[in-house]
């Protein structure tokens, strides 16, 4: 059986669901931000660090995941985080306090991440080359639902209920997909393992000496890293400054979601004819064009059209930034795919966790931060795919077809 014939429909839906993870555990959470005083009377910049510990928890738990998948396999570790994700969000259902709340947002980013690592990994299992290129963009694309579907999903839960009930939902998501993972046939055979954790955390440092894998981890943080900062900050900007209630900024949110999605259709139609790179710098130019017509918005208290419009200029641009980077990152890794998207992943998310709670330093009422923090992401993405990345393509950098076949 070859590479490409592993790939189903059911695979595919099967490791978007798990992809789809972090975005369900932000999305669906973000149109009860401005509500959370109710239950929790602190900060607006606290209230914000349940999405920063969500993220710190992702981040971190890449890190192990991505190595523990290597050496155990796939299907073990990720029995054991949907396992314990699902009963974080139930204790977030549950927590009497902000600091308890906390703790098992933590829990679910710690333990969620294994679903997101193991989608990864497994894509690289089963293709390479352009097809592991249009793998990763199809699980852009299943993922692209989830920050359509999530906020609408729990706007409307805060229609007739508390935020407690997207928990409860998240509790529920958790659960089907430990039942999935059980019926998961492992798709790394025990020949092609890490013989041990040490031998894969070693395997750290020779990514990161690798120069073009490192450029891709710090545009992969840069990049995200503006892409959380209007994710924290997008229902304060809609909710509080230009008033609107929290089931149209669900909407507002969904919108670009679909077309986010419907960006994620191009690396599949164009890969193996639009070379990668090429993509990748269209995507990261029209997101710095777009973060800059924002922060313009933003400064000059322009209308809520104006706004959105800027929005869809930056947005949608991160599905194309995250298949593309993230096929080319790992194309030539093959052997190292756990590790390789364990790095990767954390540098995706451990940028946005830190600048969650500072889009909201300046209070509910003033989105300067929160411009100013995508501007600057998206300028220094943009220069490292410059330095890094693409200098090393105009100069005949090709990833070797002994490496891609590892």
């Amino acid at each position: 059986m070859t590479q490409n014939e592993r790939i189903t429909f059911r695979l595919m839906a099967f490791l978007g669901m798990l992809a789809a993870l972090a975005p369900l555990a932000t999305d669906m959470y973000l149109p009860a931000l401005p509500i959370m005083h109710e239950s929790f009377p602190v900060e607006t910049s606290v209230i914000q660090m349940t999405l920063t510990a969500t993220m710190v928890g992702m981040a971190i738990g890449q890190i192990f995941a991505g190595p523990f998948s290597d050496m155990l396999g796939r299907k073990n570790p990720l029995i054991i985080g949907m396992t314990i994700f699902m009963l974080a969000s139930i204790g977030c259902v549950f927590a009497n306090s902000i600091e308890m709340f906390l703790a098992f947002r933590f829990l679910q980013g710690l333990f969620g991440s294994v679903g997101i690592i193991v989608a990864r990994s497994v894509a690289r299992d089963v293709s390479d080359g352009a097809t592991l290129t249009k793998v990763f963009s199809m699980l852009m694309l299943v993922n692209g639902l989830a920050p359509i579907l999530a906020p609408v999903v729990g706007g409307q839960i805060l229609a007739f209920t508390t935020w407690h009930g997207v928990f409860v939902l998240l509790g529920i998501i958790g659960l089907a997909l430990l039942i999935s993972a059980i019926g998961f046939s492992e798709t790394l055979p025990k020949s092609r393992r890490m013989k041990d954790i040490i031998s894969s955390f070693e395997s750290f440092p020779y990514l990161l000496r690798d120069k073009y894998f490192l450029g891709h981890c710090l545009l992969q943080c840069f990049a995200f890293g503006a892409f959380f900062g209007y994710i924290a900050g997008s229902s304060f900007l809609f909710q509080d400054i230009y008033g609107v209630s929290a089931q149209t900024y669900s909407f507002i949110f969904g919108g670009l979601g679909i077309i986010i999605m419907i960006f994620g259709t191009f690396p599949i139609r164009f890969a193996g004819k639009i070379p990668d790179v090429l993509m990748l710098g269209a995507a990261l130019t029209q997101a710095l064009i777009g973060a800059s017509a924002l922060l313009t918005c933003i400064l000059t208290h322009a209308h809520i059209v104006a706004t959105i419009i800027s929005l869809v200029i930056l947005v949608p641009p991160i599905s194309v930034i995250g298949a593309t980077s993230f096929s080319l990152a790992l194309r030539g890794h093959g052997n190292l795919a756990g590790a390789a998207s364990a790095l990767v992943g954390f540098s995706s998310t451990i940028l946005g966790a830190i600048v969650t709670p500072l889009v909201g330093i300046a209070g509910a009422m003033d989105a300067r931060p929160m411009g100013i923090i995508i501007l600057v992401g998206e300028i220094f993405a943009i220069a490292v795919f410059i330095g890094l990345i693409y200098a090393r393509h105009k100069r005949g950098y090709q990833i070797s077809q002994a490496q891609t076949q590892n």
